[in-house]
Protein backbone atom coordinates (compact mmCIF):
# COMPACT_ATOMS: atom_id res chain seq x y z
CA UNK A 1 0.00 0.00 0.00
CA UNK A 2 0.98 4.02 -0.38
CA UNK A 3 -0.96 6.59 -0.43
CA UNK A 4 -2.99 7.85 -3.58
CA UNK A 5 -2.09 7.87 -6.62
CA UNK A 6 -3.36 10.09 -9.64
CA UNK A 7 -5.49 8.06 -12.22
CA UNK A 8 -6.38 5.34 -9.27
CA UNK A 9 -10.03 4.68 -8.84
CA UNK A 10 -11.48 4.99 -5.30
CA UNK A 11 -12.02 1.78 -3.62
CA UNK A 12 -15.46 0.10 -3.55
CA UNK A 13 -17.89 0.40 -0.91
CA UNK A 14 -17.65 -1.31 2.34
CA UNK A 15 -18.69 -5.36 1.87
CA UNK A 16 -22.10 -6.43 2.82
CA UNK A 17 -22.36 -8.28 5.99
CA UNK A 18 -23.14 -11.65 5.87
CA UNK A 19 -25.20 -13.46 8.46
CA UNK A 20 -23.54 -15.43 10.59
CA UNK A 21 -23.98 -17.52 13.65
CA UNK A 22 -21.60 -18.52 16.73
CA UNK A 23 -22.13 -20.58 19.68
CA UNK A 24 -20.72 -20.26 23.22
CA UNK A 25 -20.19 -23.72 24.69
CA UNK A 26 -19.76 -23.58 28.04
CA UNK A 27 -19.50 -27.04 30.76
CA UNK A 28 -19.18 -27.03 34.32
CA UNK A 29 -15.95 -28.35 36.19
CA UNK A 30 -15.07 -28.48 40.01
CA UNK A 31 -12.64 -25.46 39.17
CA UNK A 32 -15.23 -23.81 37.39
CA UNK A 33 -16.58 -22.80 33.94
CA UNK A 34 -14.90 -24.32 30.96
CA UNK A 35 -15.66 -23.02 26.96
CA UNK A 36 -14.68 -24.75 23.92
CA UNK A 37 -12.84 -22.81 21.57
CA UNK A 38 -10.50 -23.25 18.14
CA UNK A 39 -7.74 -21.90 16.85
CA UNK A 40 -8.83 -21.12 13.09
CA UNK A 41 -6.07 -22.39 9.77
CA UNK A 42 -4.12 -20.33 8.53
CA UNK A 43 -5.74 -21.19 5.63
CA UNK A 44 -8.87 -19.14 6.26
CA UNK A 45 -9.55 -16.13 4.63
CA UNK A 46 -11.22 -14.56 7.81
CA UNK A 47 -9.43 -14.69 11.01
CA UNK A 48 -6.71 -16.77 10.05
CA UNK A 49 -4.70 -17.89 13.26
CA UNK A 50 -7.29 -16.51 15.62
CA UNK A 51 -9.05 -18.10 18.56
CA UNK A 52 -12.60 -18.38 17.73
CA UNK A 53 -16.30 -20.03 18.87
CA UNK A 54 -17.46 -22.55 16.79
CA UNK A 55 -20.00 -20.67 14.33
CA UNK A 56 -19.66 -19.30 10.52
CA UNK A 57 -22.53 -17.93 7.44
CA UNK A 58 -25.83 -18.50 7.36
CA UNK A 59 -26.17 -21.34 4.15
CA UNK A 60 -29.13 -21.30 2.40
CA UNK A 61 -30.04 -24.77 3.52
CA UNK A 62 -30.37 -23.50 7.34
CA UNK A 63 -33.64 -21.93 6.31
CA UNK A 64 -35.45 -25.43 5.60
CA UNK A 65 -34.14 -26.63 9.26
CA UNK A 66 -37.94 -26.43 11.52
CA UNK A 67 -37.15 -24.50 14.95
CA UNK A 68 -39.54 -25.02 17.56
CA UNK A 69 -40.64 -21.44 18.49
CA UNK A 70 -38.52 -19.83 16.04
CA UNK A 71 -39.69 -18.75 12.41
CA UNK A 72 -37.88 -16.69 9.43
CA UNK A 73 -33.98 -15.30 10.03
CA UNK A 74 -34.49 -16.10 13.31
CA UNK A 75 -35.11 -19.81 12.96
CA UNK A 76 -32.48 -19.78 10.46
CA UNK A 77 -30.05 -18.18 12.20
CA UNK A 78 -30.35 -21.00 14.97
CA UNK A 79 -30.22 -23.54 13.02
CA UNK A 80 -26.44 -22.36 11.80
CA UNK A 81 -25.81 -22.18 15.14
CA UNK A 82 -26.74 -25.93 15.42
CA UNK A 83 -25.23 -26.66 12.24
CA UNK A 84 -21.80 -25.18 12.81
CA UNK A 85 -21.19 -26.42 16.26
CA UNK A 86 -21.87 -29.88 15.01
CA UNK A 87 -19.73 -29.47 11.93
CA UNK A 88 -17.25 -28.18 14.16
CA UNK A 89 -17.26 -30.11 17.77
CA UNK A 90 -19.46 -32.77 16.94
CA UNK A 91 -22.02 -31.56 19.04
CA UNK A 92 -25.64 -31.86 17.92
CA UNK A 93 -27.96 -29.11 19.77
CA UNK A 94 -31.43 -30.75 19.14
CA UNK A 95 -34.04 -33.15 20.93
CA UNK A 96 -33.57 -36.89 20.55
CA UNK A 97 -30.08 -36.74 19.27
CA UNK A 98 -28.66 -38.77 22.85
CA UNK A 99 -30.00 -41.91 20.83
CA UNK A 100 -27.66 -40.96 18.36
CA UNK A 101 -24.60 -43.39 19.69
CA UNK A 102 -20.82 -43.57 17.69
CA UNK A 103 -20.03 -44.49 14.98
CA UNK A 104 -23.31 -43.06 13.65
CA UNK A 105 -22.98 -39.86 15.12
CA UNK A 106 -19.72 -39.26 13.40
CA UNK A 107 -20.92 -40.76 10.05
CA UNK A 108 -23.70 -38.29 10.27
CA UNK A 109 -20.97 -35.83 10.56
CA UNK A 110 -18.51 -36.95 8.26
CA UNK A 111 -21.37 -36.29 5.49
CA UNK A 112 -22.58 -33.24 6.40
CA UNK A 113 -19.45 -31.56 6.10
CA UNK A 114 -18.48 -33.56 2.84
CA UNK A 115 -21.92 -32.53 1.96
CA UNK A 116 -23.60 -35.88 1.26
CA UNK A 117 -26.49 -34.81 3.00
CA UNK A 118 -27.39 -31.54 3.81
CA UNK A 119 -28.84 -30.28 7.46
CA UNK A 120 -31.68 -30.14 7.09
CA UNK A 121 -32.09 -33.54 5.27
CA UNK A 122 -29.98 -35.44 8.19
CA UNK A 123 -32.08 -33.44 10.90
CA UNK A 124 -36.00 -34.80 9.11
CA UNK A 125 -34.59 -37.86 8.45
CA UNK A 126 -33.34 -38.96 12.22
CA UNK A 127 -36.88 -37.55 13.67
CA UNK A 128 -34.71 -34.79 15.55
CA UNK A 129 -35.80 -31.32 16.55
CA UNK A 130 -34.42 -28.14 17.37
CA UNK A 131 -35.96 -25.74 19.69
CA UNK A 132 -35.38 -22.28 20.28
CA UNK A 133 -35.20 -22.27 23.86
CA UNK A 134 -32.00 -24.97 23.84
CA UNK A 135 -29.84 -21.68 23.30
CA UNK A 136 -29.67 -18.49 24.69
CA UNK A 137 -29.39 -15.49 22.87
CA UNK A 138 -25.78 -14.22 23.59
CA UNK A 139 -25.19 -10.91 21.54
CA UNK A 140 -25.15 -9.40 17.91
CA UNK A 141 -21.56 -8.48 16.11
CA UNK A 142 -21.18 -6.61 12.98
CA UNK A 143 -17.42 -6.71 11.66
CA UNK A 144 -16.14 -3.10 11.03
CA UNK A 145 -16.83 -1.58 7.43
CA UNK A 146 -12.91 -1.49 6.91
CA UNK A 147 -12.79 -5.38 6.61
CA UNK A 148 -13.34 -6.94 3.20
CA UNK A 149 -15.14 -10.27 4.37
CA UNK A 150 -17.55 -8.69 6.88
CA UNK A 151 -20.27 -10.75 9.18
CA UNK A 152 -23.41 -9.86 11.31
CA UNK A 153 -23.48 -12.62 13.60
CA UNK A 154 -25.56 -13.45 16.23
CA UNK A 155 -24.28 -15.24 19.32
CA UNK A 156 -25.87 -18.24 21.51
CA UNK A 157 -24.40 -19.29 24.97
CA UNK A 158 -25.21 -23.41 25.23
CA UNK A 159 -24.54 -25.52 28.13
CA UNK A 160 -23.08 -28.77 26.79
CA UNK A 161 -25.76 -31.23 26.26
CA UNK A 162 -25.66 -34.28 28.73
CA UNK A 163 -24.20 -37.52 27.27
CA UNK A 164 -22.32 -35.30 24.26
CA UNK A 165 -18.58 -34.79 24.13
CA UNK A 166 -17.30 -32.59 21.57
CA UNK A 167 -14.71 -33.81 19.23
CA UNK A 168 -11.90 -31.84 17.89
CA UNK A 169 -11.25 -33.29 13.76
CA UNK A 170 -8.58 -30.84 11.52
CA UNK A 171 -9.71 -29.54 8.97
CA UNK A 172 -10.54 -25.91 8.59
CA UNK A 173 -9.19 -25.70 12.25
CA UNK A 174 -5.77 -26.26 13.98
CA UNK A 175 -6.70 -26.84 17.16
CA UNK A 176 -9.69 -27.20 19.42
CA UNK A 177 -10.55 -27.89 23.39
CA UNK A 178 -11.91 -26.93 26.14
CA UNK A 179 -9.89 -23.63 28.41
CA UNK A 180 -10.44 -21.90 31.44
CA UNK A 181 -11.55 -18.04 30.58
CA UNK A 182 -9.20 -16.80 33.36
CA UNK A 183 -6.37 -19.01 31.11
CA UNK A 184 -7.33 -18.08 27.97
CA UNK A 185 -7.28 -13.96 29.04
CA UNK A 186 -3.99 -15.14 30.36
CA UNK A 187 -2.73 -15.51 26.82
CA UNK A 188 -4.67 -13.05 25.55
CA UNK A 189 -2.50 -10.62 27.49
CA UNK A 190 1.14 -12.16 26.70
CA UNK A 191 0.36 -11.82 23.68
CA UNK A 192 0.47 -15.52 22.25
CA UNK A 193 -3.37 -15.51 21.35
CA UNK A 194 -5.22 -13.16 19.51
CA UNK A 195 -8.68 -12.21 20.18
CA UNK A 196 -11.64 -10.63 18.00
CA UNK A 197 -13.62 -8.28 20.16
CA UNK A 198 -16.83 -10.44 20.70
CA UNK A 199 -14.33 -13.68 22.14
CA UNK A 200 -12.75 -11.21 24.05
CA UNK A 201 -16.00 -9.90 25.53
CA UNK A 202 -17.24 -13.45 26.01
CA UNK A 203 -14.43 -14.52 27.69
CA UNK A 204 -14.03 -11.36 30.56
CA UNK A 205 -17.71 -11.65 30.96
CA UNK A 206 -17.44 -16.14 31.51
CA UNK A 207 -14.84 -15.16 34.28
CA UNK A 208 -16.76 -12.85 36.06
CA UNK A 209 -20.22 -14.77 36.16
CA UNK A 210 -21.19 -18.12 36.90
CA UNK A 211 -25.38 -18.47 36.01
CA UNK A 212 -26.08 -19.32 32.73
CA UNK A 213 -28.61 -16.39 32.83
CA UNK A 214 -26.42 -13.84 34.22
CA UNK A 215 -23.73 -15.08 31.21
CA UNK A 216 -26.18 -14.47 28.59
CA UNK A 217 -27.43 -11.23 29.69
CA UNK A 218 -23.93 -10.08 30.36
CA UNK A 219 -22.94 -11.08 26.21
CA UNK A 220 -25.70 -9.36 25.31
CA UNK A 221 -24.48 -6.14 26.53
CA UNK A 222 -20.64 -5.52 25.75
CA UNK A 223 -19.65 -1.82 25.98
CA UNK A 224 -17.82 0.81 22.66
CA UNK A 225 -19.94 -1.20 20.40
CA UNK A 226 -22.35 1.61 18.65
CA UNK A 227 -24.50 -0.06 16.08
CA UNK A 228 -23.25 -3.79 16.60
CA UNK A 229 -19.66 -2.62 15.31
CA UNK A 230 -16.89 -2.56 18.36
CA UNK A 231 -14.89 0.34 18.57
CA UNK A 232 -12.09 -1.06 20.71
CA UNK A 233 -10.24 -3.82 18.74
CA UNK A 234 -7.66 -5.09 20.86
CA UNK A 235 -6.27 -8.30 19.30
CA UNK A 236 -3.61 -8.52 22.34
CA UNK A 237 -3.06 -6.44 25.44
CA UNK A 238 -1.93 -2.99 24.79
CA UNK A 239 -2.20 -2.95 20.93
CA UNK A 240 -5.88 -1.40 19.89
CA UNK A 241 -6.17 -1.08 16.03
CA UNK A 242 -8.40 2.05 15.22
CA UNK A 243 -8.48 2.44 11.12
CA UNK A 244 -9.08 6.19 9.99
CA UNK A 245 -10.87 7.03 6.81
CA UNK A 246 -7.90 7.95 4.37
CA UNK A 247 -6.60 9.15 0.29
CA UNK A 248 -4.81 5.85 -0.08
CA UNK A 249 -4.55 3.07 -2.77
CA UNK A 250 -7.58 0.15 -3.19
CA UNK A 251 -8.83 -2.18 -1.81
CA UNK A 252 -7.77 -0.51 0.98
CA UNK A 253 -9.99 2.50 2.21
CA UNK A 254 -8.36 2.80 5.84
CA UNK A 255 -5.08 3.49 7.27
CA UNK A 256 -4.68 1.24 10.65
CA UNK A 257 -3.79 4.02 13.46
CA UNK A 258 -2.66 2.11 16.23
CA UNK A 259 -3.28 3.27 20.12
CA UNK A 260 -0.31 0.96 21.96
CA UNK A 261 0.09 0.69 25.74
CA UNK A 262 -1.57 0.33 28.89
CA UNK A 263 -1.30 3.27 30.79
CA UNK A 264 1.21 5.73 28.64
CA UNK A 265 0.00 5.49 25.05
CA UNK A 266 1.54 5.97 21.81
CA UNK A 267 -0.47 6.87 19.03
CA UNK A 268 1.24 5.49 15.83
CA UNK A 269 0.28 7.04 12.34
CA UNK A 270 -2.92 9.34 12.83
CA UNK A 271 -3.49 9.29 8.81
CA UNK A 272 -7.00 10.98 8.70
CA UNK A 273 -7.24 14.18 7.39
CA UNK A 274 -10.78 14.69 7.74
CA UNK A 275 -11.91 16.53 11.15
CA UNK A 276 -15.04 13.77 10.99
CA UNK A 277 -12.55 10.97 11.20
CA UNK A 278 -10.12 12.82 13.97
CA UNK A 279 -12.83 13.66 16.26
CA UNK A 280 -13.67 9.73 16.24
CA UNK A 281 -10.06 9.16 16.90
CA UNK A 282 -10.39 11.91 20.02
CA UNK A 283 -13.76 10.52 21.34
CA UNK A 284 -11.66 6.52 21.37
CA UNK A 285 -8.80 8.26 23.31
CA UNK A 286 -11.06 10.03 25.37
CA UNK A 287 -12.82 5.95 26.40
CA UNK A 288 -9.29 4.82 27.00
CA UNK A 289 -8.32 8.26 29.46
CA UNK A 290 -11.64 7.00 31.33
CA UNK A 291 -9.39 4.09 32.01
CA UNK A 292 -6.42 6.02 33.50
CA UNK A 293 -4.45 5.87 30.06
CA UNK A 294 -3.09 9.25 29.02
CA UNK A 295 -1.25 10.00 25.66
CA UNK A 296 2.36 10.15 25.46
CA UNK A 297 3.42 11.28 21.92
CA UNK A 298 2.42 10.69 18.48
CA UNK A 299 4.77 8.09 16.61
CA UNK A 300 5.07 8.16 12.75
CA UNK A 301 6.47 5.13 10.89
CA UNK A 302 6.95 7.31 7.44
CA UNK A 303 5.51 10.48 5.80
CA UNK A 304 2.74 9.49 3.51
CA UNK A 305 -0.02 11.42 3.31
CA UNK A 306 -2.12 8.46 4.43
CA UNK A 307 0.18 8.26 7.75
CA UNK A 308 0.54 11.11 8.93
CA UNK A 309 -2.75 13.29 7.86
CA UNK A 310 -4.44 13.91 11.36
CA UNK A 311 -1.05 14.51 13.00
CA UNK A 312 -1.12 18.45 12.67
CA UNK A 313 -4.87 18.06 14.31
CA UNK A 314 -3.99 15.58 16.91
CA UNK A 315 -0.60 17.64 17.97
CA UNK A 316 -2.46 20.65 18.21
CA UNK A 317 -5.93 19.39 20.01
CA UNK A 318 -3.67 17.23 22.71
CA UNK A 319 -0.39 19.02 22.75
CA UNK A 320 1.68 16.35 22.02
CA UNK A 321 5.24 15.59 20.46
CA UNK A 322 5.70 14.00 17.24
CA UNK A 323 8.62 11.48 17.58
CA UNK A 324 9.77 9.90 13.80
CA UNK A 325 13.11 9.32 11.69
CA UNK A 326 15.28 12.28 10.87
CA UNK A 327 14.58 11.49 7.04
CA UNK A 328 10.48 11.48 8.06
CA UNK A 329 11.26 14.68 9.90
CA UNK A 330 12.53 15.97 6.31
CA UNK A 331 9.42 15.22 4.71
CA UNK A 332 6.73 16.40 7.33
CA UNK A 333 6.14 20.15 6.68
CA UNK A 334 6.48 20.55 10.23
CA UNK A 335 9.09 20.31 12.88
CA UNK A 336 9.42 16.72 15.12
CA UNK A 337 10.06 17.13 19.04
CA UNK A 338 11.97 13.75 18.91
CA UNK A 339 14.08 11.79 16.20
CA UNK A 340 14.32 7.97 16.58
CA UNK A 341 16.66 6.13 15.19
CA UNK A 342 17.46 2.46 14.70
CA UNK A 343 17.76 0.27 18.21
CA UNK A 344 16.08 2.75 20.22
CA UNK A 345 14.01 1.17 22.93
CA UNK A 346 10.36 3.26 23.72
CA UNK A 347 9.22 2.33 27.15
CA UNK A 348 5.22 3.10 28.36
CA UNK A 349 4.74 3.05 31.77
CA UNK A 350 1.59 1.32 32.36
CA UNK A 351 -0.63 -1.31 34.67
CA UNK A 352 1.17 -4.08 32.15
CA UNK A 353 4.40 -1.82 31.10
CA UNK A 354 5.60 -2.44 27.53
CA UNK A 355 9.20 -1.81 26.04
CA UNK A 356 9.03 -1.37 22.05
CA UNK A 357 12.51 -1.64 20.50
CA UNK A 358 12.73 0.62 17.11
CA UNK A 359 13.48 -1.06 13.78
CA UNK A 360 14.84 1.07 10.69
CA UNK A 361 13.40 -0.51 7.59
CA UNK A 362 14.16 2.12 4.50
CA UNK A 363 12.44 0.59 1.18
CA UNK A 364 9.17 1.49 1.32
CA UNK A 365 9.82 5.32 2.87
CA UNK A 366 13.67 6.36 3.33
CA UNK A 367 12.79 6.90 6.76
CA UNK A 368 10.50 4.00 7.25
CA UNK A 369 10.33 3.09 11.41
CA UNK A 370 8.17 -0.35 12.91
CA UNK A 371 7.91 -1.15 16.78
CA UNK A 372 9.00 -4.31 17.92
CA UNK A 373 6.89 -5.44 21.28
CA UNK A 374 9.87 -6.76 23.39
CA UNK A 375 7.70 -9.76 25.12
CA UNK A 376 5.65 -10.78 22.36
CA UNK A 377 7.46 -9.96 19.28
CA UNK A 378 4.93 -8.42 17.89
CA UNK A 379 5.47 -5.63 15.06
CA UNK A 380 3.38 -2.88 14.38
CA UNK A 381 5.11 -2.68 10.79
CA UNK A 382 3.84 0.59 8.89
CA UNK A 383 3.79 0.14 4.55
CA UNK A 384 6.40 -3.34 4.82
CA UNK A 385 3.35 -5.86 4.45
CA UNK A 386 -0.41 -5.31 4.53
CA UNK A 387 -3.25 -7.51 5.28
CA UNK A 388 -4.56 -6.53 2.40
CA UNK A 389 -3.42 -6.07 -1.18
CA UNK A 390 0.05 -5.58 -1.81
CA UNK A 391 3.21 -2.73 -0.71
CA UNK A 392 4.25 -0.08 -3.29
CA UNK A 393 7.52 0.59 -3.93
CA UNK A 394 7.84 3.87 -5.92
CA UNK A 395 10.92 5.27 -6.65
CA UNK A 396 13.45 7.58 -6.07
CA UNK A 397 11.75 7.40 -2.19
CA UNK A 398 11.37 3.33 -2.66
CA UNK A 399 13.91 0.93 -3.08
CA UNK A 400 13.49 -2.35 -3.98
CA UNK A 401 16.63 -3.96 -3.13
CA UNK A 402 16.24 -1.89 0.41
CA UNK A 403 12.81 -3.41 0.83
CA UNK A 404 13.64 -6.97 0.44
CA UNK A 405 16.67 -6.40 2.85
CA UNK A 406 14.58 -5.19 5.53
CA UNK A 407 12.01 -7.89 5.51
CA UNK A 408 14.41 -10.12 5.40
CA UNK A 409 15.97 -8.77 8.60
CA UNK A 410 12.16 -8.52 10.16
CA UNK A 411 12.24 -12.11 9.75
CA UNK A 412 15.74 -12.87 11.44
CA UNK A 413 14.46 -10.85 14.43
CA UNK A 414 11.83 -13.38 14.58
CA UNK A 415 8.78 -11.42 14.83
CA UNK A 416 5.89 -12.35 15.53
CA UNK A 417 2.18 -10.97 14.82
CA UNK A 418 2.86 -8.44 12.18
CA UNK A 419 0.35 -5.19 12.86
CA UNK A 420 0.38 -3.91 9.25
CA UNK A 421 -0.99 0.03 8.54
CA UNK A 422 -3.91 -1.75 5.93
CA UNK A 423 -6.17 -4.74 6.55
CA UNK A 424 -6.25 -6.74 9.29
CA UNK A 425 -3.36 -8.57 11.75
CA UNK A 426 -1.78 -10.96 10.35
CA UNK A 427 -0.85 -14.08 12.64
CA UNK A 428 2.33 -15.74 11.19
CA UNK A 429 4.89 -12.74 10.60
CA UNK A 430 7.44 -14.99 9.52
CA UNK A 431 5.69 -16.60 7.30
CA UNK A 432 4.38 -13.45 5.68
CA UNK A 433 7.46 -12.32 5.39
CA UNK A 434 8.59 -15.40 3.79
CA UNK A 435 5.64 -15.08 0.52
CA UNK A 436 6.49 -11.61 0.21
CA UNK A 437 10.06 -11.67 -0.04
CA UNK A 438 9.26 -15.54 -2.11
CA UNK A 439 6.24 -13.28 -4.14
CA UNK A 440 8.61 -10.47 -4.95
CA UNK A 441 11.27 -13.11 -6.45
CA UNK A 442 8.75 -13.97 -8.88
CA UNK A 443 7.93 -10.96 -9.91
CA UNK A 444 11.14 -9.88 -10.32
CA UNK A 445 11.74 -13.22 -12.31
CA UNK A 446 9.10 -11.75 -15.03
CA UNK A 447 10.23 -8.49 -14.97
CA UNK A 448 13.72 -9.74 -16.24
CA UNK A 449 12.29 -12.25 -18.34
CA UNK A 450 10.16 -9.57 -20.14
CA UNK A 451 13.48 -7.26 -20.72
CA UNK A 452 15.09 -10.41 -22.11
CA UNK A 453 12.18 -11.10 -24.55
CA UNK A 454 12.92 -7.91 -26.05
CA UNK A 455 10.22 -5.58 -24.19
CA UNK A 456 11.93 -2.55 -22.83
CA UNK A 457 9.51 0.21 -22.12
CA UNK A 458 7.65 0.32 -18.74
CA UNK A 459 4.30 -0.09 -20.53
CA UNK A 460 5.10 -2.90 -22.31
CA UNK A 461 6.92 -4.70 -19.46
CA UNK A 462 3.95 -3.78 -16.98
CA UNK A 463 1.39 -6.12 -19.08
CA UNK A 464 3.70 -9.19 -19.46
CA UNK A 465 5.38 -9.00 -15.63
CA UNK A 466 1.90 -8.45 -13.70
CA UNK A 467 -1.06 -10.47 -16.26
CA UNK A 468 -2.48 -11.13 -12.29
CA UNK A 469 -3.38 -7.75 -12.07
CA UNK A 470 -6.44 -5.69 -13.45
CA UNK A 471 -5.36 -3.37 -16.02
CA UNK A 472 -6.84 -0.72 -13.75
CA UNK A 473 -4.10 -1.30 -11.15
CA UNK A 474 -1.64 -1.19 -13.95
CA UNK A 475 -0.20 2.35 -12.87
CA UNK A 476 0.56 1.32 -9.28
CA UNK A 477 2.64 -2.57 -11.11
CA UNK A 478 4.84 0.43 -13.15
CA UNK A 479 6.11 2.09 -10.06
CA UNK A 480 7.06 -1.47 -8.85
CA UNK A 481 8.48 -2.14 -11.80
CA UNK A 482 10.71 0.43 -12.41
CA UNK A 483 11.83 -0.42 -8.70
CA UNK A 484 12.60 -4.29 -9.53
CA UNK A 485 14.10 -2.20 -13.14
CA UNK A 486 16.51 -0.25 -10.85
CA UNK A 487 17.34 -3.08 -8.84
CA UNK A 488 17.97 -5.40 -12.04
CA UNK A 489 20.54 -2.70 -12.70
CA UNK A 490 22.16 -2.56 -9.98
CA UNK A 491 22.64 -6.57 -10.15
CA UNK A 492 24.33 -6.22 -13.63
CA UNK A 493 20.88 -7.99 -15.47
CA UNK A 494 19.82 -5.39 -17.05
CA UNK A 495 20.90 -2.01 -18.48
CA UNK A 496 19.23 1.08 -19.15
CA UNK A 497 19.58 3.95 -22.03
CA UNK A 498 17.27 6.54 -22.40
CA UNK A 499 13.71 5.43 -21.48
CA UNK A 500 14.53 1.89 -22.58
CA UNK A 501 15.86 -1.94 -20.82
CA UNK A 502 17.81 -3.83 -22.27
CA UNK A 503 19.46 -7.33 -20.86
CA UNK A 504 22.54 -7.14 -19.69
CA UNK A 505 24.92 -9.53 -21.47
CA UNK A 506 25.02 -12.95 -19.66
CA UNK A 507 28.47 -14.09 -18.24
CA UNK A 508 29.03 -17.76 -18.98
Amino acid sequence: MSEAIAGIPPAPPPARAREAAAVVMIRRTTSGVQVFWLRRGAHLSFAAGFYAFPGGAVDPDDSKVVVEGADGPAAALRAAAVRELFEETGVLCAESADKLVEPELSRLRSGVLSGATSFSQAVSERGLRLRARHMLEAGRWITPPFMPLRFDARFFLLELPRGQLPQFWPGEHAEGGWVRPAEALRRWEAGTTLLHPPTLHALRTLSERAQLDEIAAGLRAPVNTPGFIPERIEFQRGICMYPLRTPTLPPATHTNCYVVGNGELLIVDPGASDPAECERLFSFLGTLAADGMKPKAIFLTHHHLDHVGGVAAVKRKLGLPIWCHELTASRLGQPADRLINDGESLDLAGQIPMRFNVVHTPGHARGHLCLLEERSKAAIVGDMVAGMGTIVIDPPEGDMGDYLEQLGRLRALGVGTLYPAHGSVIPDGPGKLTEYIEHRAEREQRVLSAVREGLSSIDEIVPAAYTDVAGFLHPIAARSTEATLIKLIRDGKVKREDDRYYAAPQLG
